[in-house]
Formats: C-alpha cells, sequence, structure tokens
C-alpha cells in the first residue's frame, strides 16, 4: 500500500520561489496520494489542495484562504468544528530549497516534533549548506575538490589572486544565485559585493573554461546505494540561474552521459564517499568536475531541483523505498535515577 506524502515547500529562503516549482513538478512524477504543505515568508503552514495548486496561486497571497496549519507532535494539525484536527499523510519529503531547508532548521524541527522525512538530517545541512565547510568535510572523505580562498567584508583586503579567471560564490547559496566570473582585477570588487548582497562570505575559486562536468544523484536503501545515471548538464560558461530554474521544473529523464565505464565508477565511488552515514535518509545529487580523468566534487545538492527525478528510472518507486528505510533516533530513556539518587543521599 503506497504512503500519503506531505510535500513541504516554500518557506524563508532566496529559493523560496525554486521550490514551488520543484514542488509542482512532484504532481507529474509520484503516484501517490500528495498533501501539500506550503511555508510562507513568515514561517506559517498551509495545507493546499492538490488541485488547485498553482505558481500563481502564492504570488497573488491566494494561498492565505486555505487552511493554516500548526506544527505538533507527530505531525500537523488544522482547527475543525471540534478543535485540532491531524492531518493524515504518513511522510514528509522536504523539497525547501536553500535556507530553512538545507540549512538545518526544518530537519531540527520535523526531527523535534517526531515527524518522519525524506530529506538531510541537521549534520547532512550543515556540512551541504556552507560549500567551504563541504571542502573540509569533502578532504576527510577523501574526495578532491578545487582549491578556494574564503572571504569575507572584513577581509577582502586579504584576498590575493595570482591568475584569473576565478568564480566568486556566496558559500551558502544555491541555484547560481550571486554567482559571478571574473576575468580581470577591475571585476573582482562588483563579484565580490554581488555575493555579499546575498551572503555574509563567499570562496573564490579558480574559474576552468570548458571543464567536464557530470552530475549523479542517489541514496541509501536498506544499506544498499541506488543511483541514478550519470548527466552531463548542458552548459555555455557556467550552469547560470536560468538554465538551473528550468531544471526544478523537470520531469521527464534525460539522456544518459556518454562517459565509460570506469569513469562511472569513479563518480559511484566519490559519491559513497560523501553520502556516507551522512545523509541518509535523502535522496541528493552531487555535481563533479573531471579534470585529467580526476574527480572532483563541485558542490553537494543536498535537495536537489526537482529532487533530481529526472535522472531515475523510476523515481516514485525510489521514494517508497526510501520511506521504508529512513535513520532512526536512538531512543533516549530518561529515568530521573541520577537525580533521585542526590536526593536520597540528601535524605530528601
Amino acid at each position: 500500500m503506497s504512503k500519503t506524502i506531505a510535500i513541504v515547500f516554500g518557506a524563508k529562503s532566496y529559493e523560496h520561489e525554486i521550490s514551488i516549482v520543484s514542488s509542482i513538478s512532484m504532481k507529474k512524477v509520484l503516484k501517490n496520494d500528495l498533501k501539500f504543505i506550503f511555508i510562507d515568508k513568515n514561517r506559517e503552514f498551509y495545507l493546499i489542495p492538490s488541485d488547485k495548486i498553482n505558481s500563481k496561486l502564492f504570488s497573488s497571497s491566494d494561498y492565505k484562504k486555505f487552511d493554516k496549519l500548526n506544527i505538533v507532535q507527530n505531525g500537523f494539525t488544522k482547527k475543525s468544528l471540534f478543535g485540532e484536527k491531524f492531518i493524515d499523510f504518513d511522510i514528509v519529503l522536504n523539497i525547501t530549497h536553500g535556507g530553512d531547508g538545507e540549512d538545518g532548521v526544518l530537519a531540527s524541527l520535523f526531527e523535534f516534533f517526531n515527524i518522519p522525512f525524506i530529506g538531510p538530517r541537521n549534520e547532512a545541512c550543515v556540512v551541504s549548506m556552507d560549500k567551504y565547510i563541504t571542502k573540509t568535510y569533502s578532504s576527510g572523505c577523501d574526495v578532491k575538490t578545487l582549491p578556494c580562498q574564503y572571504v569575507t567584508p572584513q577581509s577582502v583586503n586579504e584576498l590575493k589572486i595570482d591568475k584569473y579567471p576565478v568564480i566568486v560564490k556566496p558559500t551558502k547559496l544555491g541555484s547560481s544565485i550571486g554567482v559571478s566570473i571574473v576575468k580581470s582585477e577591475n571585476e573582482i570588487e562588483y563579484a565580490l559585493d554581488t555575493a555579499f548582497e546575498f551572503d555574509d562570505s563567499a570562496i573564490v575559486e579558480p574559474f576552468i573554461a570548458g571543464v567536464k562536468e557530470y552530475n549523479l544523484a542517489g541514496c541509501k536503501i536498506n544499506g544498499e546505494f541506488n543511483f541514478s545515471i550519470v548527466e552531463e548538464p548542458q552548459k555555455e560558461e557556467f550552469l547560470d540561474f536560468e538554465k538551473k530554474y528550468l531544471d526544478f521544473a523537470r520531469t521527464e529523464q534525460v539522456l544518459k552521459a556518454e562517459v565509460s565505464e570506469d569513469l562511472t565508477n569513479k563518480l559511484k565511488r566519490n559519491f559513497i564517499n560523501i553520502y556516507n552515514n551522512t545523509f541518509e535518509g535523502a535522496i541528493i545529487r552531487c555535481d563533479f568536475f573531471v579534470i585529467d580523468d580526476e574527480v572532483y566534487l563541485n558542490e553537494i545538492n543536498s535537495i536537489p531541483g526537482s529532487m533530481a527525478n529526472y535522472l531515475f528510472d523510476d523515481f516514485n518507486d525510489l521514494v517508497n523505498r526510501l520511506s521504508n528505510s529512513l535513520p532512526k533516533k536512538r531512543h533516549i530513556e530518561i529515568t530521573y535515577e541520577y537525580v533521585n539518587t542526590i536526593q536520597k543521599a540528601k535524605g530528601k
């Protein structure tokens, strides 16, 4: 029997609108009964009927005419004639890109309220949301990344660039928001100002024109890795926001990249090292560079656009199988034994 899935999306994020587009795409690829739970810019929850959901509903604020929800232990409730009524679903699919969804806010909330969910756990969010921390994590997992410099508005004067072009990225944003390619010294100040409009820090990496790039998605189910096809994204100089935005609406499977079995295995080994135990319970996409036959991690998409459904032969089956193989929190028994021992020792 298939589960009822609550799609949670929106929230307070620069990628709020992208999350809406991603969520609507789930109607085409998931055969389960779906409930749509929208988080608006004020972090209030609304239950959106699946037959009413469309992008204009949110830009016009018409979503407010639907039921407002409260988050409680084991789920969400709405007001009814007889008090509070639970919203019936089995599992949450977190499709909240960027802030709140990929930075660990919602993961912590779901775990606190004992709501089962597909998506990155808090520790996974920590290592994937911040691009600088991702590089440190990757190094510990024996996965190569390009060298970078970490820059804040206060440390701009310490930045030393020996060779152009470089690419400037906000450390904690996705979808190429705030990203610039810098081809000469007189462009770097503007690029950093652009990044700092969206974030309080940035990284500066060498930009390699025409570098081979490959995407691989997957997850771990019952201890076994399930991989997507390998995709070679079509791009010009780099995959900018407009091109990435189209990814979030994709529902048709893309063509498999023409790569050797050896390279495919290298990409899978690096994916396994990154996924580790850290990303259990999530479907992630890793974006890799290949330079001189060596694989380098570009970034980890812990909640990829449209959940990277377009890379899988049977995304619906994948989601349903993963929903039965989620990590469980260790049960902690609260006995007050220590407190009672102290009180007994004091004769109280």
